[in-house]
């Protein structure tokens, strides 16, 4: 019999006067991470009553242009990842990650060469 517990990952978003995040950090208690930084966050909940997703998206001032466009470069690459895995959509994972090579190709973040 298999024992379940709970795990929980908790973000700390500390925002200005106009609610535009100043910093960002999070802690997972399973993982021994306390206080890590970061500078963008995107988490996306399915909820079944409504049949649809819900996100949040949030990147303080200090997250520039450069790593925003690589941020959602890798973020594309692991979703197809994601897709893969759980529902073993092989081709159309595929073609997510030849989306991501176009996308990076188009910013410069790569050469040809490099994807």
């Amino acid at each position: 019999m298999s024992v379940e517990k709970d795990s929980e990952i908790v973000v700390h978003v500390k925002l200005d006067q106009n609610n535009v995040p100043v910093s960002i950090s999070w802690d997972a208690e399973d993982n021994e991470v306390k206080g890590k930084d970061a500078r963008a966050i995107m988490l996306s909940l399915w909820d079944p009553n409504e049949n649809n997703t819900l996100r949040i998206d949030l990147w303080t001032k200090e997250m520039v242009v450069d790593d925003m466009k690589k941020f959602i470069h890798q973020s594309i690459l692991l979703m197809a990842d994601t897709l893969h895995r759980s529902t073993g959509e092989v081709e159309m994972a595929q073609s997510m990650r030849d989306f991501g090579t176009y996308y990076a190709e188009k910013l410069q973040l790569v050469t040809p060469k490099e994807s």
